[in-house]
């Protein structure tokens, strides 16, 4: 309990209407049942995490941690950005541009795009390569939609389609035909 002997109860309740997002909210929680004599064990369980995590939310909240921070701000994770992307945002603006023209207008002979032709065309276009789920998000990204085509017998003679299934009969459950 020495470990947050330098907070109140008070400040703790405070901080929780400043902080969004369910993880500092979770920090602070457990920080007001440990002041109230809760053991780290027991927030462990309540929380489904380790007792190691819950005794890192609580150095969160250590005079040396709070030194320049408020009690909200420590709570809070610090943004993590993650890997960058492979295309600048100009690219990005660039290939999205191209995505909602049909494949034609970009000299490539396909109906749609597609991940596969999305990955030869970042490549060929950009120089970069992108997996084929990775060309999926950035075509969801770009707001298109995935939509299988429909089959028809667009070849097909209309009368020959008429005469086959004229001439199917029913025999035992099954249409074979005659």
């Amino acid at each position: 309990m020495a470990r947050l002997e330098h907070l109140t109860v008070e400040q703790l309740h405070n901080a929780l209407d400043e902080v969004d997002g369910k993880r500092p909210v979770q920090r602070i929680l457990a920080a007001i049942s440990y002041k109230d004599g809760v053991t780290q064990e027991t927030l462990a369980e309540r929380h489904g995490v380790s007792q190691k995590t819950i005794y890192s939310w609580l150095q969160r909240f250590t005079p040396e941690s709070l030194d320049e921070t408020t009690i909200a701000q420590a709570a809070t994770d610090d943004d993590r950005p993650g890997r960058p992307r492979r295309l600048t945002d100009k690219g990005q603006n660039k290939l999205e541009r191209h995505l909602h023209e049909p494949p034609t207008e970009a000299g490539i002979d396909a109906p749609a795009w597609t991940p596969a032709l999305l990955q030869e065309f970042l490549q060929a276009t950009f120089d970069v390569e992108y997996s084929r789920p990775s060309c999926r998000r950035l075509l969801k990204e770009a707001g298109l939609t995935y939509q299988k085509p429909r089959r028809t017998a667009t070849e097909a003679d209309k009368e020959d389609l008429d005469g086959f299934y004229d001439g199917l009969e029913k025999s035992s459950g099954r249409w074979t035909p005659p």
